[in-house]
Formats: structure tokens, C-alpha cells, sequence
């Protein structure tokens, strides 16, 4: 970490991520604020909070002539007075509702309560009586949240939420768990933007981060964050997918692009397999093959007449697992359990989704197999949604969703594989790596087969670059594959605009966003 000694920038948009943003959960935010406190003047860095948090109020709302601020009794509600003063002095005018009493207020607060008084700012206790304002800015508690809101502070949400003009968060919408993304809807502010000041959050963007806190900007108040500074996670973007997107040289043919074996599709749900097999075709694998569980479905693709059809890819004598990307469970039910000590056992890159990890979390004896892989350099992403992966680590839904990243790493330690854990704010984990919080997607994905599409294109990534990266360590490569192509899945859904995406076109979407038919 580092301070900056040229003038502060302004408050920069986070989403659409144009880079990997580290995020830092409250540990880590504190340890850093410890840090640029004994580097700048006393009460200089809540002054910056206060000038940024003026700027993004106009960003938001450029013409709001009436503005309320509802104020904790902590550093937030400091950064509050702060912005009153700021906005006051640029002609707005602004009513402060300060929930807290002068003489409990920390040192660098208390100055902001007197520029406030000094810029003229309205400073009341308790809510206002006139409820026509055109921009709320809620500063309540941030991250000095301790306990759920209660008392005068849940009755300042409940206000802030009755009114229909924006409201801009200070650093977190109060109620929301920084680390976590958790919230209680009846306690909780509902904002237009959120300003993450010094570093950013993850419960920012996963769990119900990206429902409350609306548009997330960011100002680091003049201090830079590194990897040093120990980040939690980090946020994906475009980067991610263009570090990984595959460069086809002249003299490369199908044979340089790897083959992927889709095995699922047992009888009623052969489309999950297809659609599965789709995706790791548009993502562009050499070759790709389909092993239906299901021996009475016709085989044939007339939509992809160059899929190729096998039966029983997993059974002895057939070679090519050894050398091929599976993607193994995709519409597998009860049946691609009798498939997979072969699937786990023998094939070289490993992709398991849907019903293989239900198989896993019904059959313990299946986990040291899966873990035994990675002593033999062979790779494995799971590909989870909550509920699977509360079932793979014997606790409940709620429980996972209450701490998504912790639960991504800790299944990533279970089974010793790169688990993506599908969901608002997908995360991708796998041990020794720094989590990715991905930065793009919504509920447009809340369709059937959006799943199988995902493990079928990161079985395609990862055919590909098994070959051009066959020097990196397999986990590494799978890691930033599935990174990459969770990223685009997301990217895809967000190019749609439509209440639901379906999947088959969900593929042709990102298809064309890698061909560069739209722009990524």
C-alpha cells in the first residue's frame, strides 16, 4: 500500500469491470485504514471521504437541488457531515439527520459536524418532516456495522427506502455484510449507487450485494492497494478472458484444439448433454464428442451435424479419456453414477457439473478419488449451484449463500478441485489461488441449460489450452479457464436484455462475442 500525492482522483464506475479489482474484506480494509490514517494529516482522509462522496452524489443525481443525508455515529456518518459541507457550499441544499449525540462522535467527525454547521447545512436529530428531496445519501453505519440494525437506524432505512428519489450508500448500503453480501430485506437501505471508499468490498458484488447496492463506484482516497495488502478475492473482467482466449496459428488443425467428451444425458434429459456438447463446440474444442447415458435416444445432432456420437466413453479399452477434456453429469441422473470411478479415475481434464455432484455428495467413497487426481497432475472443476454445493459439503443452502466465498474455498479444499460456485456473484476458487468474484451476469441466466452451457464451454476453453499451456500446472490452467468462461457466460446474458436467456441462444451469444460479431 501506497499513498498518492497528486490531487484525488474522482470516483470511478466499477461495472462493467475493466480490470481485476482486488477486494478486501473488513480485516483487511481495517488494516489498511490503519495505515493511511498514520500517513495523512489528522481528519485528511475522512475529508477526502467527504469530498468523494460530494462528487458521486453528483454523478448520480447531477441536478438534485434538495438533498437529506441520514448520519451514523461512526466514520460514515463523519463522511456524511463531510459531503454536507461540500454540497452545501455548491448551492444544494442539504438537511443532515445526525443519529448520534456531538459528544460520542469520533475526533475526525466531529470536524465535519462543524464545517457542516459552518456551510449553513439543516442538522437535525431525528427523521425530517418534508420527505420531497431529490437525492438521499445514506451514511449511516457502512462498515462499522456490528449487529443487525435496530432502534433510530432501522427506522432511517425504512425512511430512506419509502422515497422514490435515488439514494446513494456511503461505502456500503447499511445492512448489507461487507465480507459476505448477506442482508436482511426488511433491514436493509435499498441504493441506486454505492461509493466503496479505500478499498472494495466483496459482499459488494455477490450473495444479495449486487440487489442492494446498485451502481458501485470506488474511490481509494488517495491510497493504493496491492496484493500485499492481502485481498480476499478479486473481481473478474474482460481480462481475464482476453489472457486465456486462444490464438490459432496458421499451421495448427483440429488436432491442436483438443477433444472434449460430453457423458450425460440419460433418458428425459439428452438436451442438457446437447447443450452441453454445443457449447464446448462454439468455444472451439478440435473435436467434440457426446456419450449419451441413455442407449434408446437416436444418435445425431441435426442442428450440429459435426458432433461425433460414442457410446459407453468411459468403459475399459477406451483410450481416449487419457487424453481428452470431459465434461461429465450435464442431464446425468441416477445413471452417471455407475460411469464415474472410470470418469474420475481415468481422464486427463475433468469437468463435473449437475448430477455427477449430487452422485459425489450421496457416495463419500468418491471423494478421495476425486482428490487423488490431483496428485497425478490432473485437474478438476466442479461447477455447483448453492444447493449442490451445500449438498457436497453436508450443511444447508442458507449456510453457503451466508458466506459464498468461504464456502467456494472450502469445497475447493474438500475435493481438491477449482469449484465454481454458480449463483449472483459466481465465484471461482481453488487452493493457492486468490478467489474470483465474477463481475458480470444476472437472473437473465435463471433458465434451464445455462448450467450445461457453462461446463460445456469450459470444457472447450480447456481442451485448447491444455495443449498451449501443457507446461503450467493443470490447475492453474483450469482455474483461469473457468474464470474466463464464467466471465463470458455472464457477459453474454448481459448482451441479451431480456427477462430470461435461452440457452441454445446463449451459446450463439457468446459464440458471436468471441468472433467479434458483438463487442465484448
Amino acid at each position: 500500500m501506497h499513498s498518492m500525492h497528486d490531487e484525488q482522483p474522482h470516483p470511478l464506475p466499477i461495472l462493467p469491470a475493466t480490470s481485476s479489482w482486488l477486494l478486501f474484506d473488513t480485516l483487511g480494509t481495517r488494516a489498511i485504514e490503519r495505515q493511511a490514517l498514520l500517513m495523512k494529516p489528522d481528519g485528511e482522509l475522512m475529508r477526502r471521504a467527504g469530498r468523494g462522496v460530494a462528487r458521486c452524489a453528483l454523478a448520480v443525481a447531477p441536478h438534485a437541488a434538495k438533498v437529506w443525508i441520514a448520519a451514523g455515529p461512526g466514520g460514515n456518518g463523519g463522511d456524511g457531515l463531510h459531503a454536507a459541507a461540500d454540497l452545501n457550499v455548491q448551492g444544494r441544499k442539504v438537511t443532515v439527520s445526525l443519529f448520534a449525540e456531538d459528544t460520542n462522535l469520533p475526533a475526525d467527525a466531529l470536524q465535519g459536524l462543524q464545517r457542516a454547521h459552518d456551510a449553513g447545512v439543516n442538522v437535525i436529530r431525528g427523521l425530517p418532516t418534508d420527505d420531497q428531496f431529490d437525492l438521499t445519501v445514506d451514511a449511516l453505519l457502512g462498515l462499522g456495522a456490528s449487529r443487525p440494525p435496530q432502534g433510530s437506524i432501522l427506522q432511517a432505512i425504512q425512511a430512506l427506502n419509502r422515497l422514490a428519489c435515488p439514494c446513494l450508500s456511503v461505502d456500503l448500503p447499511t445492512g448489507l455484510a461487507a465480507d459476505t453480501g448477506e442482508a436482511d430485506s426488511c433491514a436493509v437501505v435499498q441504493a441506486s449507487a454505492t461509493l466503496s471508499l479505500l478499498t472494495l468490498k466483496p459482499g459488494l458484488f455477490t450473495a444479495s450485494g449486487r440487489v442492494y447496492a446498485g451502481q458501485v463506484w470506488f474511490d481509494a482516497l488517495g491510497i493504493t492497494s496491492d496484493a500485499a495488502d492481502r485481498p480476499c478475492a478479486r473481481l473478474s473482467s474482460a481480462a481475464d478472458w482476453h489472457a486465456i482466449a486462444p490464438v490459432r496459428r496458421h499451421d495448427q488443425h483440429k488436432g491442436s484444439f483438443g477433444d472434449v467428451i460430453v457423458v450425460g444425458g440419460a433418458p428425459g434429459m439428452v438436451g442438457a448433454a446437447r447443450l452441453a456438447a454445443h457449447a464446448a463446440l462454439a468455444a472451439g474444442s478440435g473435436r467434440t464428442l457426446v456419450s449419451l447415458l441413455d442407449p434408446d435416444t437416436p444418435r445425431g445432432d441435426t442442428l450440429r451435424p459435426e458432433l461425433l456420437w460414442v457410446d459407453g466413453a468411459w468403459l475399459p479399452g477406451r483410450a481416449a479419456l487419457e487424453h481428452s477434456t470431459m465434461v461429465c453429469g450435464c442431464g446425468g441422473g441416477p445413471t452417471v453414477r455407475a460411469a464415474l470411478p472410470a470418469v474420475i479415475s481415468r481422464t486427463n481434464r475433468l469437468v463435473l457439473d449437475a448430477d455427477a455432484l449430487n452422485a459425489i455428495a450421496e457416495d463419500p467413497a468418491l471423494v478421495p478419488l476425486l482428490r487423488a487426481r490431483a496428485s497425478g497432475g490432473r485437474a478438476t472443476v466442479v461447477t455447483p449451484h448453492p444447493l449442490e454445493a451445500a449438498r457436497l459439503l453436508r450443511v444447508t443452502t442458507p449456510a453457503v449463500q451466508a458466506d459464498r466465498v468461504g464456502a467456494a474455498r472450502e469445497l475447493a479444499h474438500k475435493l481438491n478441485a477449482v469449484v465454481v460456485l454458480k449463483g449472483s456473484g459466481t465465484i471461482v476458487a481453488a487452493e493457492g489461488r486468490l478467489p474470483s468474484v465474477n463481475s458480470t451476469g444476472s437472473a437473465a441466466l435463471g433458465s434451464a441449460g445455462t448450467g450445461d452451457v457453462l461446463a460445456g464451454w469450459i470444457g472447450g476453453m480447456w481442451a485448447q489450452a491444455g495443449a498451449t499451456r501443457s507446461l503450467e500446472p493443470s490447475a492453474d490452467v483450469a482455474f483461469d479457464c473457468a474464470t474466463a468462461a464464467t466471465w463470458l457466460h455472464g457477459a453474454a446474458a448481459d448482451h441479451e436484455h431480456r427477462s430470461a436467456v435461452r440457452a441454445l441462444d446463449l451459446v450463439e451469444t457468446m459464440r458471436d462475442l468471441i468472433s467479434g460479431a458483438q463487442p465484448i
